[in-house]
């Protein structure tokens, strides 16, 4: 009885499968046998069930040249799985025969994003093994996704074909282009001694001024010159220290840009300056309109930055620089990376939105346009037009 209850569950597995291994040829073939049969069962036609024979012989003949066992040892390989813009994206196939069995010729599809590379699998014979190299266009930044590796074994009337898959997919990032900043922002995110607050402490290491000693003090901040001179003891006090952390805000609002290749510039930028704050090993928290980006490395940064994409939300500059401000209370720099559509206006009104005592930066990124520097109030705003200016404008920022 369970065997009986099994069988139709087994039939309702198999039967999508079954469909999508046959053309469009052959279902056309099959409706014609069908109907000929029909047609000459009813009608007598000696001509009719003729045909009908034929087609189903055709028929016959395709499921037992696509019948039959497929073993193949299928190795995707790609060289890098992480490259920037421009670079080669190569990568192999590898298939080798492990049966001892021949194998009759296939083909072998490789989606590649959108796009799908077809490859021809000769007759193999045991332990045979065929290789195929193929390079992957990198020109703009995507998640590209390479595979799964899918054999099509088809009979020679195109009626069936058989579909096999032998591998999982595989992302490939194609990181945005960045440009080294070594050297240019030296200075720019001090961290000798920190930067004071307001907040007095009692043990740091920017000093403030002297008080008397009351109980539970560090006698070690004792100053003893003070305390002979007063006859009181005296304690040194502090200003609390705030290490260096930068914040870059990088707008994704299409509307904050003139075009697209201004985004991907604005992107580049920002993954610039994070890989540079990395690198000098300072506390960097990289930021859009969606919250917070993972910035733990390099390549966790780039990630992150590769799969940003343009978004039509009503939230622009200003409303980037207080999002900002609330998930990095204690940042020193904040740099806002947007377009040249925000007004001088809007920009002030962003810098407004950035508490005092945090110094902020604005990068304007328009492809094409001359680098420049100006000031709104006290946020300094720096053009960028080309990723390779963005050195010297930092240098020029920092001056």
């Amino acid at each position: 009885m369970p065997q009986i209850s099994a069988l139709p569950a087994a039939l309702r597995r198999a039967l999508p499968a079954a469909s999508r291994s046959v053309t469009s040829l052959g279902w056309i073939t099959a409706a014609l046998a069908a109907a000929f049969w029909l047609a000459g069962g009813v009608l007598g036609w000696r001509e009719a069930l003729i045909a009908a024979l034929a087609l189903t012989l055709v028929l016959a003949s395709a499921v037992a040249f696509v019948t039959g066992r497929q073993a193949y040892a299928v190795h995707l390989d790609l060289a890098r799985t992480r490259v920037a813009v421009g670079d080669d994206a190569v990568g192999s196939l590898t298939v080798r025969n492990p049966g001892a069995r021949l194998l009759l010729p296939a083909l072998l599809e490789l989606p590649v994003g959108s796009s799908t590379a077809v490859f021809e699998l000769p007759r193999m014979a045991p332990g045979a093994e065929h290789e195929e190299l193929f390079r992957i266009p990198t020109q703009k930044r995507a998640v590209i996704v390479v595979g799964p590796v899918e054999s099509v074994r088809r009979d020679p009337f195109w009626l069936l074909g058989r579909r096999l898959r032998w591998t999982d997919p595989v992302d490939l990032f194609v990181h945005p282009r960045t440009v080294n900043l070594q050297g240019s922002a030296t200075g720019f995110i001090k961290d000798l001694e920190g930067l004071p607050t307001r907040d007095l402490s009692t043990a740091d290491v920017s000093f403030h001024a002297l008080r008397e000693y009351v109980p539970g003090d560090d006698r070690r901040h004792i100053h003893w010159k003070t305390t002979a001179r007063t006859g009181t003891l005296m304690v040194r006090q502090f200003e609390e220290t705030r290490r260096s952390h930068l914040a870059v805000a990088l707008s994704t609002r299409l509307a904050d840009y003139g075009s697209a290749a201004d985004l991907e510039l604005a992107i580049s930028a920002a993954g610039s300056l994070g890989l540079q704050a990395l690198r000098e090993q300072r506390d960097l928290s990289m930021l859009t309109q969606d919250g917070i980006l993972r910035s733990g490395s390099g390549s966790m940064l780039l990630d992150g930055l590769t799969r940003l994409e343009g978004t039509d939300r009503r939230e622009g500059t200003r409303e980037l620089a207080a999002i900002t401000t609330d998930a990095v209370p204690n940042a020193s720099v904040v740099i806002l990376v947007t377009g040249t559509t925000p007004t001088a206006a809007e920009l002030r009104s962003a810098a407004a939105a950035i508490p005092p005592g945090i110094r902020c930066l604005a990068v304007r990124c328009a492809e094409g346009e001359p680098p420049g520097r100006r000031d709104i109030a006290d946020l300094t705003v720096l053009t960028c037009g080309s990723l390779d200016d963005l050195p010297a404008l930092i240098r020029k920022g920092t001056a």
